[in-house]
């Protein structure tokens, strides 16, 4: 065998130094960086500037408005915040407020209670687990006004409906839902929180993976009960998931609109008429753009502000 020659080192060449002409560590990090920002950002122009064109220019024509009378081939007249009074004023939007805030309460307390004890359930590492997930996660792929449809011929109010139909099986007289104001904006609240749960499960999951299971095991052979288990363990560990399911259900429930639009359209005799089907007839129906734009910005300086807070009492709990 023969040995392979090494190439001699350069005159002067001390190991471990940087040649002439060869780019340094640093700007070669630099260089690599740059090109992944490059790409990364490439990838991201187009929906930037969808978000652009179809969220970011509307939200500042909304807020321009809001201060105008808008009159279209006649000019818009400037008019300050009596847009806004005339919102916080309107016996119809304060109707809308109140109906919106029932909504958000007790959709957003029974998604959370119902997506937890559906976590509690589905959780583990079983092939069967991950289908009975699927298919329990479909009501939140499905689209919006198509579940809505969907329920609005179930709860057909006759004997001929299909839910109608099951009860009066077990003798139950046909009822109402949808078509009376005494049972229209709870019937909402229950399709509101069948088709949220499986999305606040998802996360509720999610937190159950980090729980360490030696905690499980240690209380057990304390002798704790499965209530004891799950409130000083289950629930203090996943206090950031709640901090996430609260926020994001208490926004959804405060921009409800699809469902209340296809399911009854603000009806029976406005018993269902939230912040979103008011702002919606306001600046289509009455062609009220200024007053639909104030609405609309009220709501946006709301949900801004629960996330804030719903932020800062998190980052509190966390640092304590």
């Amino acid at each position: 065998m023969t040995k392979l020659a090494t190439e001699p080192a350069a005159p002067g060449y001390v190991p471990g130094t940087r040649r002439a002409g060869a780019p340094s560590r640093g700007r070669a990090r630099r260089a690599a960086r740059w090109k992944l920002g490059t790409i990364a950002w490439a990838f991201a122009l187009p929906a930037l500037g969808l978000a652009l064109l179809f969220k970011f220019i509307p939200i500042f024509d909304s807020f321009t408005y809001s201060f105008q009378k808008v009159q279209p081939f006649l000019g818009n007249e400037f008019v300050g915040l009596d847009n806004y009074i005339r919102v916080l004023t309107d016996e119809k939007f304060q109707l809308a407020a109140l109906h919106t805030v029932q909504i958000a309460f007790f959709q957003t307390l029974g998604g959370v209670a119902v997506g937890l004890g559906l976590a509690l359930l589905l959780e583990g590492q079983a092939r069967s687990l991950w289908f009975v997930r699927t298919a329990v996660f479909l009501p939140v792929v499905a689209a919006v006004a198509v579940v809505a449809e969907a329920w609005r011929s179930l709860l057909y109010p006759s004997e001929l409906g299909f839910v109608n139909s099951l009860l009066g099986i077990v003798g139950i007289p046909a009822q109402e839902f949808l078509n009376s104001p005494d049972t229209a904006i709870w019937t909402i609240i229950f399709i509101g929180v069948w088709s949220g749960a499986p999305y606040n499960m998802v996360i509720f999951v999610a937190g159950l993976t980090g729980i360490e299971r030696e905690m499980y095991e240690a209380s057990a052979l304390d002798g704790a009960s499965r209530w004891q288990r799950l409130w000083y363990i289950v629930v203090p560990s996943l206090r950031a998931s709640f901090a996430i399911v609260l926020t994001l259900a208490a926004i959804r429930a405060l921009r409800v609109f699809t469902e209340v639009y296809v399911l009854t359209g603000g009806g029976p005799a406005g018993s269902t008429d939230v912040w979103m089907t008011r702002m919606y007839s306001a600046g289509t129906i009455g062609t009220d753009v200024g007053l639909s734009s104030a609405a609309a910005i009220i709501l946006l300086v709301v949900i801004g502000g629960l996330t804030a807070f719903t932020q800062y009492v998190t980052r509190r709990r966390q640092d304590a």
